[in-house]
């Protein structure tokens, strides 16, 4: 590997380190439902994101607040010695992708039959490090 090389590949793993990222897959709440709880945490604070969650009556800031904890986890795992309270962690991006559905029949007037679509999701966050000191 040529130097100028290493340089570049050395600089892109020092700005992975300032992010990490967490995944729920086929979380089976409607993206509708669940991209309601995401605009209330997107751009915030790490900790302030997590007390909206932990007071939200809403069934869906439980599992976003998991994740969230996941992504900070992996955070600090990748910046072991780095602390969390100096890094000043925020949510960087958080994406709510519609999953697959299981279609449902339910019976109708008529001897006809409606259509029941139970929706899942994908949710992707990211979060970030906005001074990334070394303690």
């Amino acid at each position: 590997m040529g130097s100028r090389k290493k340089q570049m590949a050395d600089a892109i793993k020092e700005d992975r380190k300032k992010v990490a990222f967490a995944k729920l897959n086929n979380c089976p709440t409607s993206p509708r439902k669940m991209r309601l709880v995401a605009d209330l945490v997107r751009g915030e604070k790490a900790e302030k994101a997590l007390q909206i969650l932990r007071f939200s009556s809403k069934e869906a800031s439980r599992r976003l607040e998991k994740l969230l904890l996941s992504a900070i986890a992996n955070w600090q795992a990748k910046n072991e010695d780095a602390s969390i309270e100096d890094a000043d962690l925020f949510v960087q991006e958080i994406r709510v992708d519609g999953g697959s559905m299981l279609k449902r029949l339910r019976p109708a007037p008529q001897g006809r039959a409606h259509r029941i679509r139970k929706r899942s999701n994908h949710v992707t966050v990211v979060i970030g490090a906005k001074n990334n000191t070394q303690a």
